[in-house]
């Protein structure tokens, strides 16, 4: 918990956890227990499955590798066809390169779609915790609409017994009172 509380503050209020006044320790204290970081809950249920999944995604889905790919083939295309033309080990219709390609898409596919399958679960945990601030959000604002009409009452009912008092003759005070409303 001292860790989301320095980070909190760190980042909120761009101070230590120190130089903060009790109260502003209050409030970074309550904020760190209703917020929950999405990256740390999702990352405490990953396995090494997982990890290496998101990871060959990464990999397998970036113009690095399709780059890199894209050369072995020209490579492995040149080489069977002009330096080792008449004893190319995979000769012109690249047989062994389909069998290859194949192998590492039925391979590849699945693992990418382990990691976009997580991804999504990921998605749908961050809506579900946007779902809760949010019920959190309108809940204290009609918290304080309550306390805004409340507040507005009252000042009507003292607007209301200044008029009374001011229309029975009631002598008019001599220093004008102020209404503090807190």
């Amino acid at each position: 918990m001292n860790y989301d509380i320095r980070f909190l503050a760190q980042h909120l209020l761009h101070a230590g956890v120190t130089p903060l006044s009790d109260r502003d320790r209050r409030v970074i204290q309550r904020v760190a227990r209703r917020t929950r970081d999405l990256n740390h809950l999702f990352e405490d249920r990953q396995t090494l499955g997982h990890r290496l999944a998101d990871r060959v995604a990464a990999i397998g889905g970036s113009w690095a590798f399709i780059g890199g790919f894209g050369a072995f083939l020209a490579v492995w295309a040149g080489v069977n066809v002009l330096v080792l033309a008449e004893s190319a080990f995979d000769p012109y219709p690249f047989v062994f390169l389909n069998l290859l390609l194949s192998m590492l898409a039925a391979l590849q596919a699945p693992v990418i779609m382990m990691s976009q399958n997580r991804q999504a679960a990921k998605d749908r945990l961050a809506a579900a915790l946007d779902y809760e601030v949010n019920i959190k959000s309108e809940t204290a604002i009609s918290e304080l609409h309550d306390k805004v009409d409340r507040l507005q009452a009252q000042v009507e009912q003292l607007v209301a017994l200044q008029h009374a008092a001011l229309s029975a003759g009631e002598p008019k005070p001599a220093a004008r009172a102020e209404l503090r409303v807190a």
